[in-house]
């Protein structure tokens, strides 16, 4: 006879590999995204999904039950849904709290009002995007993109643009995707056409365009338009070096994963992704320590006032750096990156105040480069204008992090095991460890991990979803 836990445990697995064909369904045909308590469930593993109502139960205290979870899944097959991201987990559980008698049916209509259609989604005309550049950041939206297929999400990567390498080139390209020293071996397929001097990846055909400058790539000729350009090379980043872009024939708009000078937007998804307008033509995704602190300082902004603060990022080492000693033009970056801590300087305190303009000259920063690879942590210490103690902080953010408006912007760790490396692959732009609070009276000491590599990606695909107008309605609505 099982024993109960293990029998629990079994139950769960037969209700989560139901669960895997109707999530793929909802994505694939009705470009319906699914997850559980922000935890994304496409395309994942039956312990994967297990993992995410587990949780729920560690964070939200809230338990969730696979069978109740597939039981709504059933009932959200069942309906003529639009494109959207439905969180299921939180459905199912104010179904429990809320549904005052009525049936599942019932209450996820009502709840899902808006997201039925009478009619068949039309997926539409999905944009281009073009890769300009398959570094670190090239390479992971590369992934992100891809993994996409099928979802009709309206984006769909056509292109990348390198400077031609010496060997094979091609092959070499297709082997750095497939397989990452960080992030493990890419889930999808990889072929090499070299016919088409492309990469088949997920059955999607990329072509693979040689060139030395932004201005001189004719994207028609590959049967690309209106794309928009993500420049992943940082080597132009004000309005001028970037406009070279849009002399490319095919190309709309520009979008750089890096810091942007002069007055070109810096955008922080989740903060000041309402400046963004339809005249914008070239836009900057900021930088990942901005991604990771500015939603954080937002939060404690809106509840407690913030005075002023400093912020040190822990951060892994760049391929900017050098392996061993030699000649860097900057100071200290010449000194070998894989033996020592390498203290530096950081832009991302002054440039909170580009996409959080209340924090205009509140913020001072430095950095500390570690030797690791991915990873890094911000540590805000801040002076408040309002009173508090590390447990009113705590249960703020955790309320941040699972019901506002910044659920896929801020995430939240209560483990006492916590360290860098479980982290790697976090999708949330900052994630806010509520075991190392530090709070007396108006001073508090913040701790906030992040992926600066895959998540600042996820916060580029999101600019990326909004400026192609394929950003899916959230339900059940988040709160402000």
């Amino acid at each position: 006879m099982l024993d109960s836990n293990l029998q629990s445990w079994e139950e769960g697995e037969r209700a989560a590999e139901a669960m895997v064909p109707i999530i793929g369904g909802l994505y694939r045909d009705k470009s319906v995204e699914t997850s559980i308590f922000g935890r994304l469930v496409v395309k994942r593993t039956v312990n994967e999904i297990l993992k995410a109502h587990d949780f729920a139960a560690s964070v939200e205290g809230r338990e969730l039950s696979p069978a109740d979870t597939l039981a709504a899944l059933e009932v959200l097959n069942a309906l003529p849904l639009a494109p959207s991201h439905i969180d299921v987990g939180k459905l199912t559980v104010s179904f429990r709290e809320n549904g005052n008698g009525q049936s599942l049916a019932d209450f996820l209509k009502a709840e899902l009002a808006g997201a039925l259609t009478s009619a068949a989604a039309d997926k539409g005309q999905q944009k281009g995007v073009v890769l300009y550049g398959f570094g670190r950041i090239g390479r992971l939206l590369a992934r992100l993109l891809c993994d996409g297929t099928g979802s009709g999400m309206g984006i769909r990567l056509r292109a990348i643009v390198v400077r031609q390498g010496k060997g094979d080139d091609l092959v070499k390209r297709a082997n750095l995707l497939r397989q990452d020293s960080v992030h493990g071996s890419f889930k999808g397929v990889v072929k090499v056409d070299r016919d088409s001097n492309a990469l088949i990846i997920n059955g999607q055909k990329i072509h693979v365009i040689y060139s030395n400058s932004p201005d001189e790539v004719d994207y028609t000729a590959y049967g690309i338009d209106n794309a928009v350009v993500v420049d992943n090379t940082g080597i132009w980043r004000d309005q001028e070096g970037l406009s070279l872009h849009l002399k490319s024939k095919g190309v709309s708009q520009v979008l750089l994963t890096a810091p942007a000078k002069g007055d070109v937007k810096n955008i922080v998804h989740g903060i000041n992704n309402n400046m963004i307008s339809d005249d914008d033509n070239i836009l900057s995704a900021a930088s990942c320590t901005t991604n990771a602190i500015t939603p954080i300082l937002k939060a404690m902004g809106d509840k407690f006032g913030i005075v002023d603060g400093h912020v040190e990022t822990i951060h892994s080492y760049t391929n900017d750096q050098n392996l061993i000693d030699n000649y860097h033009k900057g100071d200290r970056r010449g000194r070998s990156a894989a033996l020592n801590m390498v203290l530096t300087e950081t832009g991302a305190a002054k440039a909170v105040a580009k996409a959080l303009p209340e924090m205009a000259g509140k913020l001072t920063g430095n950095s500390v480069r570690v030797p690791t690879p991915n990873v890094s942590i911000a540590i805000l210490s801040l002076n408040l204008e309002t009173a508090t103690n590390k447990e009113e902080i705590n249960e703020y953010m955790r309320h941040m992090a699972l019901h506002s408006n910044l659920q896929k912007q801020i995430d939240y760790s209560n483990s006492p095991e916590a360290v860098s490396t479980d982290f790697v692959g976090s999708r949330s732009a900052g994630i806010f460890d509520s075991l190392a609070t530090i709070a007396n009276d108006k001073r508090c000491i913040l701790y906030v991990w992040y992926d600066n590599e895959f998540g600042y990606a996820c916060q580029v695909v999101r600019i990326l979803r909004q400026i192609t107008n394929a950003t899916l309605p959230v339900f059940p609505s988040e709160e402000s």
